[in-house]
């Protein structure tokens, strides 16, 4: 009898472990294909959303002349700051993963490159200032310590906003839009250079929670 159900509980163990499909990977390079996976914001969406931004911004007229001009003066890219990103979603979303993929775009287009110096809710990288401390501090050469009136200021500023919007349809089902808006500041002149909106539209179940 024993024997029996040691058997049985072996050939379950077989069978379970043949109908379970292990890890794999995802295809991510044809994403205008993929169908969504949830509701919510996902990896998918940032990628769309962040190369339609960056096209749309790398191909601005001002910012064109803006970053024509500073070449001519400097022969250096236009520097960029973050500024406030607002998540008004019922979503837990890191800001930063949107944001870092329109930094990586925008830094591999050669118009722009990001300061971690300043940001609006302070440093990203503190060891810029960090650093300046350890001026007159005998311990360092002093030589190697940056100097003052080194640290460039950012000539743009990137702000934006996420926003959600659910709608009840009439089969039952339930939509979600996501409005990811983003706004470039000529610090300078403190006008906007640029803006642009990407819409993300998802349908599926009443029941199924949008996060």
């Amino acid at each position: 009898m024993k024997q029996a159900m040691k058997l049985s509980l072996a050939i379950g163990i077989l069978i379970f472990g043949g109908c379970t499909q292990g890890p794999k990977y995802i295809d991510n390079t044809n994403i205008d294909k993929t169908k969504p996976a949830t509701l919510g914001l996902d990896y998918i969406d940032f990628e769309r959303a962040s190369m339609k931004l960056v096209d749309s911004m790398i191909k601005s007229p001002y910012l064109n002349n803006l970053y024509k001009e500073k070449i001519h003066k400097t022969n250096q890219p236009l520097v960029l700051m973050i500024s406030d990103f607002i998540n008004d979603t019922t979503q837990r979303i890191d800001i930063d993963q949107l944001v870092k993929k329109i930094r990586i775009e925008l830094l591999s287009s050669g118009k722009f490159v990001t300061t971690t110096a300043v940001r609006a809710s302070g440093a990203e990288d503190k060891a810029t200032m960090d650093l300046r401390k350890l001026r007159k501090n005998d311990e360092f050469d002093q030589k190697t310590i940056a100097k003052k009136g080194t640290v460039i200021a950012p000539d743009l500023s990137l702000s934006g906003k996420i926003i959600q919007r659910v709608s009840k349809l009439a089969n039952g089902d339930q939509r979600v839009d996501y409005y990811i808006q983003m706004s470039l500041t000529n610090v300078t002149s403190g006008l906007a250079v640029w803006e642009g909106e990407e819409v993300i539209s998802k349908e599926g179940s009443g029941k199924t929670a949008p996060w």
